[in-house]
């Protein structure tokens, strides 16, 4: 293979997904040609083209794509797309065709990275990273899998001394990395239709932690046995950076930092979740190791904005509640609603829920049941089917989901219907939660619940 910087042009074969989006944004703002394809128009692929990025929605070879020359093209793909026309044409033609992973991990060789992994908190842990790195003016640049409120990309170019990663678990992509530092947050079963079983999974984040070349530069959320030695980090208990004593005092969010050798009181933050503070508490212990001064990192913490669908929250003059999320398994959506019946105990929650994949739901069916019963209400969406397809997964639908809930008010509804049904329910805070398309109806949602007397 040719060297990166060989390259001209840039054909991305999924560009609308958030972690090919971002490699995408880092060649185009390196100067190079990047076009590419990706099934639908959604707001990030809206969002690259009017940043300049050639984007088609339709499986055609097209003159686009014939003018396209082998030498100095590459071709990147993301697994999730498994037939189309295009990446066929690439493969006959003898183009290079390489995954996200690989190239990913091609940029990681050439800066200190960053690399920040685990099956839950690894979006939030490696933007506050790269936002701790921004507001510190360090060289970097970050390839996120989320899009950061505060400077509203999922990708940042601000040098090219360190990289910050999210280190992807799925079909093992992050053994394609090269760690300097690294993190794991978690290495709780999923994505069973890779690794099979939660030993394997366990496995994989091992062999992942062994690729830094350094004990004192990984980063392991205590608890976690990985394998080899390492820095440990908690929420109100000690280990080598330790945060405790959170506290809210008026509107705000309060905690102190403890080092090896110190303690920084009175960190501000206005993210909620203690798992939000867990994410804040190792971003701080790696900032603090790249030798960024405790001022700095208290100012920074204090303006970090969150992530959209991370607890995304909007308070309506009319007394109600928005909360947007993210969360696609059961750990996930019990720290969120969780965090909503910690702070509105008597409030009357309306979930609505759509699950991801139709192997996630049939592996982790219980526990989704079982998170989705603190619900009030609750309308559970069809299955986002992603990479896979119904007829390999029979019987695994919403409706057999439903029947686990336990909850008097529930229902199942399609995307389409949704909305209409969101109107006719009676709530105080609305909670839409899942990794599909469920984003589609957020502006309505917003648009809408303002309005309501």
């Amino acid at each position: 293979m040719n060297n990166l910087e060989t390259y001209q042009n840039f054909y991305f074969v999924g560009i609308g997904g958030i972690g090919m989006s971002a490699l995408a944004r880092y060649f185009h703002a390196s100067g190079k040609k990047v076009s590419g394809y990706d099934k639908t128009n959604t707001k990030l692929t809206t969002a690259l083209m009017s940043e300049g990025i050639d984007i088609v929605f339709e499986d055609v070879i097209d003159e686009r794509i014939t003018s396209l020359q082998k030498e100095n093209t590459l071709v990147i793909y993301t697994p999730a797309i498994k037939v189309l026309g295009i990446l066929d044409y690439f493969n006959d033609n003898q183009f290079e065709v390489l995954k996200r992973a690989k190239v990913l991990g091609l940029i990681t060789e050439n800066t200190d990275c960053i690399a920040v992994a685990g099956t839950h908190g690894k979006t939030t842990t490696s933007t506050l990273v790269s936002h701790l790195c921004k507001e510190a003016d360090l060289p970097f640049s970050c390839f996120l899998g989320g899009i950061s409120e505060n400077f509203k990309s999922n990708f940042l170019y601000n040098g090219s001394q360190y990289s910050v990663v999210e280190a992807d678990e799925y079909d093992r992509s992050f053994l394609n990395l090269s760690p300097d530092w690294a993190v794991v947050t978690s290495t709780d079963a999923d994505h069973l239709d890779i690794y099979g079983d939660k030993s394997h999974i366990e496995e994989g984040f091992r062999q992942f932690a062994a690729l830094v070349p350094n004990d004192k530069q990984l980063f392991v959320r205590k608890g976690i046995e990985i394998g080899r030695p390492h820095i440990t980090y908690a929420v109100n208990e000690v280990a080598d950076y330790y945060a405790d004593n959170l506290r809210m005092e008026g509107d705000q969010n309060y905690f102190d930092f403890h080092t090896p050798t110190e303690t920084i009181k009175d960190f501000v933050w206005d993210v909620p979740g203690i798992h939000n503070v867990e994410n804040a508490t190792v971003a701080l212990a790696i900032l603090n190791n790249l030798g960024v001064d405790f001022d700095t990192l208290k100012k920074a913490i204090a303006n970090f904005k969150g992530i959209k669908r991370r607890y995304t929250k909007h308070r309506y003059e009319n007394g109600k509640i928005y909360i947007d999320d993210y969360a696609h398994h059961p750990t996930e959506i019990n720290a969120v609603m969780s965090s909503i019946r910690t702070f509105y105990p008597e409030k009357k929650l309306l979930v609505i829920f759509q699950p991801h994949l139709f192997s996630r739901t049939r592996d982790f069916a219980d526990g989704f049941a079982e998170s989705l019963s603190n619900a009030d209400e609750l309308i559970l969406l069809d299955i986002y089917p992603a990479r896979e397809l119904q007829e390999n997964f029979e019987g695994i639908t919403s409706n057999w989901l439903l029947k686990k809930v336990n909850l008097d008010k529930k229902e199942v509804s399609t995307l389409s219907e949704a909305f209409h049904k969101i109107k006719e329910k009676d709530f105080d805070i609305i909670l839409t939660v899942g990794a599909g398309n469920i984003d589609t109806l957020y502006d309505p949602i917003c648009e809408w619940i303002g309005k309501i007397n």
